[in-house]
C-alpha cells in the first residue's frame, strides 16, 4: 500500500546507454519515519538507485513516488525545486563548495529558497555541535579533512529538515565512533519527524539498527 509520507516504486527499470548494467526494482515501500539500508558491494548500484529515487537520473520505466509527487514526471526546473524544499542528500563526494566556509555550506539549501533566518542558523547550531564540527564554522571546507567535509554533507542534508534523507555512503570517511554518531542522528531525525531516510552502506555492522534492509543483488544485474 503507498504512503503518501514516504518513498514508493513500482515496476522500475533502469540501464545506463550502451552498458550492460541494468537495474530493476518490482517494487519497494519506505513509510514516513522509517529507515531503509541500501546494502552490496561497490559497484553494485546502490548510488545508480539513489540518484533515481531523487531525480537525479530517470527511469527507462516505472513510477517513483515521494510523498504524493511522482518525481520522475516532473521537467528539470521542477526537480530541482523539490529536492531544495523536501529533499537531503548527501553525496558521495559531498559535493562541498570549497571556497565556501562551513556555515555557507551547510545553509546553501536554505539560501538557495532566500529563507535563512534565526531558526535556520540555530539548527545549523545543533547540528554542528552534534556532530562534533562546531569549532570549524567558519573555517573554509577546503581545510577540512575528509572525515570533517563528510559531517559537513550530513548537516547540510538536515538543516532544512526535509521529508526526505538519502544518504550515499555517510560514514565512508569517518572511524567507527564517528560513524555511529552519524547514523544514531540520521535514524534519529527520521523517526522524530515522520521522515523517510534511505541510506546507502556496505558495513554489514550498520544493517541491524534499520527497519528495512534491501541487497542490491536482488535488484541489479548485468
Amino acid at each position: 500500500m503507498s504512503d503518501l509520507s514516504g518513498l514508493n516504486v513500482t515496476d522500475l527499470h533502469f540501464a545506463y546507454s550502451g552498458e550492460g548494467f541494468r537495474v530493476q526494482v518490482p517494487r519497494l515501500n519506505v513509510s514516513g519515519g522509517k529507515a531503509l539500508a541500501l546494502a552490496g558491494p561497490s559497484g553494485a548500484g546502490k548510488s545508480t538507485l539513489l540518484r533515481l529515487f531523487t531525480g537525479l537520473l530517470t527511469p527507462n520505466a516505472g513510477k517513483i513516488c515521494l510523498g504524493s509527487t511522482q518525481i520522475d514526471l516532473l521537467n528539470h526546473e521542477q526537480r530541482r525545486a523539490f529536492r531544495l524544499k523536501h529533499i537531503g542528500l548527501v553525496f558521495q563526494d559531498f559535493a562541498l563548495l570549497d571556497y565556501l566556509t562551513v556555515t555557507e555550506n551547510i545553509l546553501l539549501p536554505h539560501q538557495f529558497r532566500g529563507d535563512v533566518g534565526t531558526s535556520a542558523r540555530a539548527k545549523m547550531h545543533e547540528l554542528t555541535e552534534r556532530l562534533h564540527i562546531d569549532q570549524y564554522v567558519n573555517k573554509r571546507v577546503s581545510q577540512l579533512s575528509q572525515g570533517e567535509r563528510q559531517r559537513v554533507a550530513v548537516a547540510r542534508a538536515l538543516v532544512h529538515e526535509p521529508q526526505f534523507v538519502f544518504a550515499d555512503e555517510p560514514t565512508a570517511s569517518l572511524d567507527p565512533a564517528r560513524g555511529r554518531i552519524v547514523v544514531d542522528m540520521l535514524l534519529e531525525d527520521a523517526r522524530q519527524r515522520g521522515a523517510c531516510l534511505v541510506m546507502v552502506t556496505h558495513d554489514p555492522n550498520l544493517l541491524p539498527m534499520f527497519d528495512q534492509t534491501v541487497r542490491m543483488e536482488d535488484f541489479a544485474t548485468a
